[in-house]
């Protein structure tokens, strides 16, 4: 159980298990008009001269620890779309938010 990290699951799983994921996703609000997942991960950013010192090597401790830890990893925006098409999605938006997490809402 993640408890109060419950909504910064798919940095756990690998690629294929997040889609299998994701596809559970969008099957389960397909039928919802105007349904979408949401989803609080971190975006690792391609421009890391938009960040401080600390928050890159913070992304890099966090991408470390997945891959030690799980079979996870933190992802790079190019990365989380190949996962949001390879599941059948349609498009998403990101959002740098919330320290160094992102809100990412992905729509069928």
């Amino acid at each position: 159980m993640h408890g109060i990290n419950d909504q910064w699951i798919l940095h756990d799983w690998s690629d294929d298990e997040s889609v299998k994921i994701l596809k559970k996703s969008r099957e389960a609000i397909r039928s919802k008009k105007g349904g979408k997942v949401i989803i609080l991960d971190i975006n690792v950013s391609a421009d890391n001269k938009k960040m401080d010192k600390k928050s890159i090597e913070t992304q890099l401790m966090w991408d470390m620890l997945m891959m030690v830890h799980l079979n996870g990893k933190e992802r790079n925006e190019a990365e989380w779309e190949k996962l949001f098409w390879t599941a059948g999605f349609s498009h998403y938006k990101i959002t740098h938010t919330l320290g160094l997490r992102s809100l990412i809402e992905v729509y069928p």
